[in-house]
């Protein structure tokens, strides 16, 4: 499995790398994001959201779990840090396979819920406020997106 590496200097830097992304997102897409708290998650989700058109300020569901936003698709931002039981059905599967963009924060704790082809960004915090991000792209689809990105 290949991994893409991106070092982020500055909010505005992951943000762009996100935003790049979220203008070549298509409906059913799904983002898995892990990282510490305070690592950029929600500020990923920013970015992405600005790619994908979306003009409402976006913050994390934390409490909500899924926050559903409209751009030229819709987004649905899940943060299931606080779901006690990941068999709990909650319907993310409709999400899944829905017609937007699914980014899920904390996403391993649904693990056994996740789609088989997904992205995994996992946010690193590093020295002097700067952010590594390890994109994990599961299926071609994804592969072929990382490349695109990073280029």
């Amino acid at each position: 499995m290949s991994q893409f590496e991106f070092i982020s200097n500055q909010p505005e830097d992951t943000m762009g790398l996100s935003k790049r992304l979220g203008s070549l997102l298509r409906p059913g897409d799904v983002l898995a994001l892990e990282g510490d708290l305070g690592a950029g998650k929600t500020t990923f989700t920013k970015g992405l959201a600005q790619g994908l058109g979306v003009t409402r300020n976006v913050n994390s569901p934390t409490f909500t779990i899924i926050k559903e936003y409209q751009g030229r698709m819709p987004l649905y931002h899940m943060d299931v840090y606080r779901v006690e039981d990941s068999f709990e059905d909650l319907g993310f599967d409709e999400y899944f396979e829905g017609n937007g963009v699914t980014v899920v924060e904390w996403a391993h704790l649904i693990k056994d819920q996740l789609p088989d082809e997904l992205l995994t960004v996992n946010l690193y915090l590093g020295d002097n406020g700067s952010r590594r991000l390890v994109l994990e792209p599961k299926g071609k689809r994804y592969e072929e997106l990382c490349k695109e990105i990073m280029s």
